[in-house]
């Protein structure tokens, strides 16, 4: 089969890998001039099997409305006259309730834990390198009622045979020896040793290069303008701004956040809405001082990973729309965490960055075909795309390919908004 995948991220380029291997002719396109240019470049670096959470939690409105008025807040709302944000944040709302959050942290686990196979057979096919590590990540809780409030992550990981350890003040300080020097400012953690650290941007420029010798052919500097469907609803392939119709028996949409808008034409109707997150990436001056795998910072929901030479600091969530300005505020809440815990590194010297999430009120990607034939979704993989890719491309190849998934995947498409 003739296939397009629209987007070089890394969903879009571990899908064209996938479906290379599985001897289809591939073609991927893209706006830029090269893959990982966009949300995937400088993300967190934590590929988190195991910490893997839906934003939309019990507690998470009483929370926001808290976070709201901190300085160095997670969460930032810039209200706006915009329907789609208005929208996303009701279905978000209704999805912060026990119920609903013990049916899609399962659901993400599923699919994160396949993602972990998926990573490892890749690794063992192409020897691929992107600055990896194995070491787990410790989820770092500051307080007390941090620590209680784990409760509910541990059952769900032990539902679904997820390995993990509650920590206390001294265990994380054998995870991570660096917090001795900080041990006074946390009483404990949540370490889940499966977790893996990288350079999506490595990964995903490494992976592109040999799918490239797999036959797949990379279109860049290019915009989609359109899709071609025929009268019966079956797409035919795309047109590009060269003004020219590109043909395909199948199309994988893998444009992120942007996926809503090129669908909405079509009467698909996907409920992603981006979600910005920051991060720096900061020399390292003392190794001593720097973590060894993730840390996540219960208290500013921030991610700090070693990635060789340098600590990656990445997080916050930002909901305002397709903007990509770097506030100095958003800043200073990512060097206060790292240099409060780890203080390995010159953060006048980081280079600051920021890039839209494409997130659903769920927390679980879109991943399936739509009511158009031959059109699939790979998208809305929130903050955990690095995490999910190999496994997404891996279930979006068997579904192009006519395969039923290794894994359930029936709730993964956009049918469970219907």
């Amino acid at each position: 089969m003739k296939v397009i995948v629209l987007g070089s991220g890394i969903v879009g380029v571990t899908t064209a890998y996938q479906l290379a291997m599985a001897g289809h002719e591939v073609t991927v396109i893209d706006r830029q001039q090269g893959p990982a240019l966009e949300t995937s470049f400088a993300n967190a670096g934590q590929v988190s099997f195991g910490y893997c959470s839906p934003w939309a939690a019990p507690g998470i409105p009483m929370k926001a409305m808290k976070w709201l008025f901190m300085q160095h807040a997670p969460l930032i709302l810039r209200p706006k006259f915009d329907a789609a944000m208005l929208s996303w944040l009701v279905k978000m709302l209704s999805h912060c309730t026990s119920e609903r959050y013990a049916i899609n942290k399962s659901r993400m686990l599923r699919l994160a834990d396949y993602s972990r196979i998926a990573l490892a057979q890749v690794r063992a096919e192409t020897g691929i390198s992107y600055n990896g590590g194995m070491r787990g990540t410790l989820q770092l809780f500051r307080t007390q009622q941090q620590l209680d409030a784990s409760a509910k992550d541990v059952k769900a990981l032990a539902a679904d045979a997820i390995p993990y350890e509650v920590l206390d003040r001294d265990g994380c300080v054998r995870s991570e020896p660096a917090l001795a020097h900080v041990r006074e400012k946390i009483v404990g953690g949540l370490l889940t040793p499966k977790d893996e650290t990288g350079d999506c941007f490595k990964f995903t420029n490494a992976l592109a290069a040999i799918a490239d010798r797999l036959g797949v052919r990379f279109v860049y500097n290019t915009v989609v303008k359109r899709l071609d469907v025929e009268a019966g609803r079956r797409v035919r392939g795309v047109v590009t701004d060269r003004e020219r119709i590109i043909s395909a028996d199948a199309v994988v949409v893998a444009f992120g956040s942007y996926s809503p808008l090129f669908l909405k034409p079509y009467d698909v109707k996907l409920p992603v809405y981006p979600v910005k997150g920051y991060s720096l990436t900061v020399p390292i001056t003392d190794a001593s001082r720097a973590p060894r795998s993730t840390v996540m910072d219960e208290s500013y929901k921030i991610a700090i990973t070693r990635l060789g030479d340098r600590i990656r600091v990445g997080g916050m969530a930002e909901i305002s729309g397709y903007t990509n300005d770097l506030g100095q505020a958003r800043r200073r809440t990512l060097e206060h965490s790292v240099t409060d815990l780890f203080p390995a590194g010159d953060v006048a010297k980081a280079t600051f960055w920021s890039g839209l999430r494409p997130m659903t009120p769920d927390g679980t990607p879109v991943i399936g075909p739509t009511q158009i034939a031959g059109l699939f979704l790979n998208t809305g993989h929130g903050t955990l795309g690095w995490t999910m890719s190999t496994g997404s491309a891996r279930v979006i190849s068997d579904l192009v390919s006519g395969r039923k998934p290794e894994i359930d995947a029936t709730d993964l498409a956009i049918a469970r908004y219907a």
